[in-house]
């Protein structure tokens, strides 16, 4: 089983959001269907990014990376935007 860790960013106001879990796909639907609180005044949203790991510990230390300072400044620097 493979866990991703994913960039949404929103149609509507151009944020970005990052998450986690093991089928970004159905997370992107969910996320567009509004069942998350934070994400549900942003929609539309689009996947724009996605790395894949073996364990939830991995992916869990990548989205708290990518959700920090450093992280941030990473995806900028890499076009995701």
């Amino acid at each position: 089983m493979f866990f991703d860790v994913y960039v949404l960013k929103s149609e509507k106001d151009g944020i970005r959001y990052i998450g986690s879990g093991e089928d970004s796909g159905e997370r992107l639907r969910r996320h567009n269907k509004g069942d998350y609180q934070f994400t549900k005044g942003h929609r539309p949203w689009k996947l724009i990014y996605k790395e894949q790991y073996n364990s939830r510990s991995e992916a869990m230390k990548r989205e708290r990376f990518l959700k920090s300072g450093q992280g941030r400044k990473w995806l900028d620097e890499n076009g995701i935007k």
